[in-house]
């Protein structure tokens, strides 16, 4: 493959016009093609084959009227003080808006507050429930924004008029705030060339490979439902990576002028180690995010698969766009190192770390242990759930409405299941009436609605109204408790009972989401241990890998519950609400955290493996590939660090999450597993770290990662002239 790598950078170096141009034809195609025939991203998490989404399916056939799968609003209407909604001027208010929201488009059921008696025991608020015929992720701005508009009268009037349900929720979208991020990569990319050029570059690509990777996103949602997270993760994900790829090659290409050789002959050179290095980390990146496809989850196998396909793109424009660009600027890009002075004799800053930790090896792993346990902690009281009402910005409509609510009615009111109730092949009314009475007559039960049943008489519908808030363990004991009165109800009467409805349907995609956790970290350790085996042909050194894999993993699990369940240093970091961490992230962070943790192991241990296979001692073998691999994991690390904590400053909550969790994971593995368990491990077992069994040594193919059969060949006269006629 390096020699490949090797021919495509020089092609791609003497072709530069050419091959700039097909990137620039691609990139300008999937643009207009995004903005001609793009279509509207989902906020939609259903998995199918989950009790909720059967009876919804269910529902569709038997009860269409009901509009049980579409979209749901609560209007909470207040009072000014002094003034109930019951007296002539309330009545008067509450009517306005319901008669708004029956003319809204899309509207398919309101429930009158007076009527459905939805009204709370002072007097002072008011209950509209609102149903639409579509989903509420494919209303259009202004269909949202007619909802927004009933309450406008009213609120001419002195009343408070709020709105909660996933209708108002639109579709999140990065900010300006984000790309912070980015200028802090720029920052770090000037500092480790020391040439606004050479730092520049990198960014380029990286810009163009995401362009392309979102455009491609973007048209492919006119053709398939995407999650609207879908092309947030790809962007986060194929800007981290996209730059650091570009950063490995562009510093081998550097080393290589610095050397001596040509401008074409040291982008060969670059393309054919480095790239061949940056080929195994995209893979390993884009087999942990295509993984998501397995756990049988479509929504979360398709952010997988698009950010996968990013990282792919990222991988192509290092191999092929980059070198071209390198043609454009020639050896200019070697620029000057901003360094501080030091003599020539005098050890770097990697050498003496890693010296440090090989003479106290061992505090220092139990110090980066014990520390590592103490930070994950927290996780062990993690508590998994879907974003609601509740979780959204302090000053937003839907978290007025949610606490309007909750004060008035209970927090069960911004979370009602919908029971629906089979009566059976004979229709039996009494399976009905026993199925309210059990429903009834459960602890965690605040109301019973009347039943509404459809014009075939063999299904109806009840609301349940929970004393819990909708995230609570509470309300998820409550829904299994109804689940499981089907069976008596079976028995006795022939009918059946299922629960439905937004808080039942994320209870079931939180629990579908946990069960898969471990099926899928099981997948993951599994792959690094054998790809690892593979690139270092060691036993001990993938275990060890893995092992910190897990530890880094499990710390930025107790750290986004200490920030985003917990409320730790959330005024610092500006997150500003709390509640269950999001079921998606911790599968998000098992995939994306392994592929970059494998790119820190492959770029700091190959060289350490290369100086011991060249007859070096264990421990000056470690130090010697330290000391190369430490400044470019370093600079690889910051990057993602900085692009991944500028989502943080996002409004939404999950996308804050999602940032911060990826930002501190890279974090922990890059500085404390990667520069310091792997240099005390490695220091503490010697040869014991490079043991592989005999017969496992013959089967095994053999991968050169950075290169070094292709530096053999080049470094012989006959060869490189050979190659370079390729």
């Amino acid at each position: 493959m390096a020699t490949f790598l090797y021919w495509l950078g020089r092609l791609s170096f003497r072709r530069r016009a050419l091959v700039t141009a097909v990137w620039a034809a691609v990139l300008v195609a999937l643009g207009v093609g995004a903005l001609t025939l793009s279509g509207k991203l989902s906020d939609s998490v259903t998995i199918p084959g989950t009790e909720s989404q059967q009876t919804i399916d269910r529902l569709a056939e038997r009860f269409p009227q009901a509009a049980a799968g579409g979209g749901t609003a609560r209007v909470a209407i207040a009072a000014p003080d002094g003034h109930t909604v019951t007296d002539p001027a309330g009545r008067a208010a509450v009517e306005s808006v319901v008669n708004r929201l029956k003319a809204a488009p899309k509207v398919a059921t309101v429930a009158d507050p007076f009527q459905a008696r939805s009204v709370s025991p002072d007097g002072r608020v008011a209950l509209a429930q609102v149903g639409y015929q579509i989903k509420g992720y494919e209303l259009t701005d202004g269909e949202r924004q007619a909802l927004l508009a009933s309450g406008d009268q009213a609120k001419q009037q002195g009343y408070e008029v709020e709105f909660g349900g996933d209708a108002v929720q639109g579709i999140p979208e990065t900010g300006a705030t984000e790309g912070l991020g980015v200028a802090v990569a720029a920052v770090v990319l000037i500092i480790t060339f020391g040439s606004l050029l050479a730092a520049g570059i990198p960014l380029l690509t990286a810009l163009i490979g995401v362009g392309i990777g979102m455009a491609g996103i973007l048209l492919a949602s006119g053709s398939m439902e995407l999650n609207s997270n879908t092309p947030i993760l790809a962007l986060m994900i194929g800007l981290a990576v996209g730059i650091d790829y570009a950063l490995f090659i562009v510093s081998r290409y550097r080393h290589e002028l610095r050397e001596g050789r040509a401008p074409e002959e040291a982008a060969g050179r670059a393309a054919g180690t480095a790239g061949s290095a940056v080929v195994f980390a995209g893979l390993t990146v884009i087999i942990a995010l295509a993984g998501l496809t397995v756990v049988g989850i479509p929504f979360l196998g398709q952010m997988g698969v698009a950010a996968a396909a990013t990282v792919a793109i990222a991988v192509l424009i290092a191999l092929t766009l980059l070198p071209a660009i390198l043609g454009f600027a020639g050896s200019r890009v070697a620029g000057s190192r901003i360094r501080v002075r030091r003599k020539v004799s005098e050890p770097s800053h990697g050498e003496r770390w890693a010296r440090f930790v090989a003479r106290h090896r061992l505090p220092v792993l139990l110090a980066a242990l014990v520390g590592l346990a103490v930070v994950a902690i927290p996780a062990l009281s993690m508590q998994l759930g879907l974003p609601n009402d509740s979780t959204a910005a302090p000053d937003s409509t839907q978290r007025k409405a949610y606490e309007l609510t909750s004060a008035s009615f209970g927090e069960g009111a911004n979370g009602p299941l919908l029971v629906v109730v089979d009566t059976g092949p004979n229709h039996d009314p009494d399976a009905l009436k026993q199925a309210s009475a059990g429903v009834g007559r459960l602890p965690d039960v605040a109301a019973v609605t009347p039943p509404r049943v459809n014009a075939a008489g063999d299904t109806a519908l009840l609301t349940v109204i929970p004393k819990s808030g909708p995230s609570s363990t509470q309300t998820e004991d409550l829904v299994a408790a109804i689940r499981a009165q089907s069976g008596p109800l079976h028995d006795a009467t022939g009918g059946s009972l299922s629960v439905t409805g937004q808080t039942a349907a994320n209870i079931d995609v939180s629990q579908k989401l946990s069960d898969a956790m471990l099926p899928y970290l099981g997948l993951i350790v599994g792959l690094a241990f054998l790809l690892l085996m593979l690139v270092f042909r060691s036993v001990v050194v993938p275990l060890k890998a893995t092992l910190g894999f897990l530890g880094s993993v499990v710390a930025t699990f107790g750290a986004v519950v200490a920030v985003f369940q917990w409320g730790w240093l959330t005024d610092l970091l500006g997150v500003t609400s709390t509640g269950p961490i999001m079921s998606m992230l911790p599968l998000l962070l098992i995939g994306v955290l392994f592929g970059l943790a494998m790119d820190y192991q492959v770029f700091l241990v190959t060289r350490m493996r290369e100086e011991y296979v060249h007859g070096g001692d264990p421990q000056e073998s470690m130090v010697t590939g330290f000391r190369h691999g430490s400044r470019v994991v370093v600079a690889a690390a910051l990057i993602m660090i900085s692009v991944f904590a500028g989502f943080v400053l996002a409004e939404s909550s999950l996308i804050q999450s999602i940032g911060f969790a990826l930002a501190f994971g890279v974090l922990v593995d890059a500085f404390v597993i990667r520069m310091t368990v792997v240099p005390a491990v490695m220091s503490l077992l010697g040869r014991g770290a490079w043991w592989l069994p005999r017969w496992l040594n013959r089967i095994l193919p053999n991968v050169d990662v950075e290169g070094a059969s292709l530096t053999r060949k080049l470094d012989t006269p006959d060869d490189e002239h050979e190659l370079a006629r390729v």
